[in-house]
């Protein structure tokens, strides 16, 4: 599947200079990695590099009830009229990340995209493990569809989009009801056993289909699908591959490149145009579906 091509001349400075940003900044080397993660958890954004709110919608923070557990997530609404709900999740390689990182982008489409946005802080490993945090986005899609509206859509970053596909494909395999749009922005959809988080996400044993949704035997059947893919990322081929699988698998998909750009993009868009690009992007392609 081919890519539809977003470049600028901006992207690949924008990129070279946080990327040095990015590893000028210290870490945590006298600490073992569970120690420095518990700190990672603990930094605020930056608004010069995360971009700042959009003040334009209402923001209600509240606590989704589920069985055994209890989940924190940010409401946006721009109206307190019924509208679509988009269902979004944070990345952060399953261990990390929260809702504050990446509120530019959750206030900017529910500002834009004519819909409200839940954005939800799921269970984390290696306290909890795969697949909680995929039971907790399944179970919180069937919370939205009973409390906020039936016009549903779903979707994230990076781990977040892992997790948005993988609830899609529960919903599918399970009976239950679809959302009606799944938006993943450079999902990690396989195993990757080299990376830092792998051992601390997957268990050493059964691994859920669902949980490496390129694995899935069948993507038919998934709800009409947003990619967008970073040409500057390790995990692009994840992307395009399953692009290409759910094409080929009869789903309506657009695939859309950010070229000479990295991973994680929307959440610097205080620094990279490229991020308020694709807020922008994705707003119009809900307007669209929702339309």
């Amino acid at each position: 599947m081919t890519p539809e091509l977003v470049d600028s001349p901006d992207y690949g400075p924008e990129t070279d200079a946080l990327l040095k940003v990015l590893a000028d900044q210290p870490g945590y080397p006298e600490l073992d990695p569970y120690q420095a993660l518990l700190l990672d958890r603990e930094d605020l954004p930056d608004p010069a590099l995360a971009g700042e709110r959009d003040p334009r919608p209402e923001i209600e923070d509240v606590v989704i009830e589920l069985p055994g557990r209890s989940l924190d997530a940010r409401i946006y609404r721009m109206s307190p009229e019924p509208r679509p709900v988009l269902l979004w999740l944070h990345g952060g390689s399953f261990i990390g990340g929260h809702l504050r990182d990446i509120e530019y982008a959750t206030s900017g489409i529910a500002a834009d995209g004519n819909v409200t946005v839940v954005s939800l802080n799921y269970r984390l490993a290696p306290e909890n493990p795969c697949p909680a945090g995929l039971l907790d986005v399944r179970d919180t899609l069937q919370w939205v569809r009973k409390n906020l509206g039936a016009a549903i859509a779903v979707g994230g970053q990076s781990a977040g989009a892992a997790l948005a596909a993988g609830a899609c494909l529960l919903a599918r395999d399970e009976g239950g009801p679809l959302p009606d749009r799944q938006i993943l922005c450079y999902p990690t959809l396989d195993l990757h056993p080299d990376a830092e988080w792998h051992e601390w996400y997957f268990p050493a044993d059964d691994v859920p289909k669902a949980a490496v949704p390129l694995r899935a035997d069948s993507l038919a059947g998934l709800p009409p699908t947003l990619m967008l893919a970073a040409g500057r990322d390790s995990l692009r081929d994840d992307a395009l591959a399953y692009a290409g699988r759910l094409e080929q698998d009869g789903v309506p998909t657009r695939l859309v490149e950010y070229a000479d750009t990295m991973h994680a993009f929307l959440n610097f868009p205080g620094a990279l145009s490229a991020g308020r690009h694709a807020v922008e992007l994705i707003a119009a392609d809900l307007n669209a579906a929702f339309s």
